[in-house]
């Protein structure tokens, strides 16, 4: 009886096991292989759109958190506008070493902000180096601004 037992149990999975080899192998031989195909023009000009358009929307979240008057926010908007653009064309740049690349950022990092230490307050300049640093929790500024949202709504409601 064990050995019945045995044989039955051992035939189930080797039919089993044979038939999931057959399916696979003959799966792979009936499917045309992928090819990566270049991006039209189309589709670079689309990425290029929703990058931009992120990017100003990260800078508008960010505004959001500093204490300046609204003149100071837009001088602030447009510095770190041209930190991102500058640090995207030295990423651009073919260097002959990366150590090269870095000192570059490292240059840029440090000197691009220093006009705007006369002309903000120092927790607004903490906050735009931990920006650069990749710090800035966009997530959180996200929330904080749909419970805003959220509470202007039940006051205009129960106005």
């Amino acid at each position: 009886m064990k050995k019945i037992v045995l044989i039955i149990f051992t035939l189930f999975l080797g039919i089993n096991t044979y038939g999931q080899m057959q399916r696979g192998g003959r799966g792979q031989m009936n499917r045309m292989p992928q090819t990566n195909t270049e991006p039209t023009e189309q589709e670079i000009e689309k990425r290029k759109r929703d990058m931009e358009e992120r990017k100003e929307e990260y800078i508008d979240n960010f505004i959001l958190t500093l204490e300046g008057d609204e003149f100071q926010k837009h001088i602030v908007k447009q510095n770190i506008t041209s930190f991102f653009d500058a640090k995207l064309a030295i990423f651009k740049t073919p260097f002959e070493h990366s150590l090269d690349r870095k000192k570059a950022i490292e240059n840029l990092e440090n000197t691009h902000f220093k006009e705007l230490e006369e002309l903000i307050s120092e927790s607004d300049m903490s906050k735009i180096k931990e920006l650069i640093k990749g710090d800035f929790k966009e997530k959180e500024v996200v929330k904080e601004k749909k419970k805003r949202r959220k509470k202007k709504k039940k006051k205009k409601d129960d106005g």
